[in-house]
């Protein structure tokens, strides 16, 4: 059975990137979403956004300064949260 998994990513954001990416192979549905502040522009998180973004995965943040990702406010991330199987902080 397919499980919905949400990777929150704080201040290990290269790490919870490639968990997240890791974790599409086993065929659950993943989303990303950014709660830790600004996303870094390393070469690592660039990369990995792109693949996720390859493989349909929905990343978003509640951080306004994360501009090209969806804004959700945290309010509404509160509620999104139930949503899911599993909450993998970073």
């Amino acid at each position: 059975m397919t499980k919905k998994i949400i990777v929150l990513v704080g201040n290990r954001q290269a790490e919870a990137l490639r968990m997240a990416l890791g974790m599409t192979l086993a065929d659950d549905a993943v989303d990303v979403c950014v709660v830790g502040g600004k996303l870094e522009e390393t070469e690592a998180n660039t990369q990995n956004l792109e693949l996720l973004e390859e493989m349909d995965v929905d990343v978003f943040t509640c951080r306004k300064e994360n501009e090209g990702l969806e804004f959700v406010a945290p309010e509404d991330l509160a509620a999104r949260l139930t949503q899911y199987d599993h909450i993998l902080p970073y």
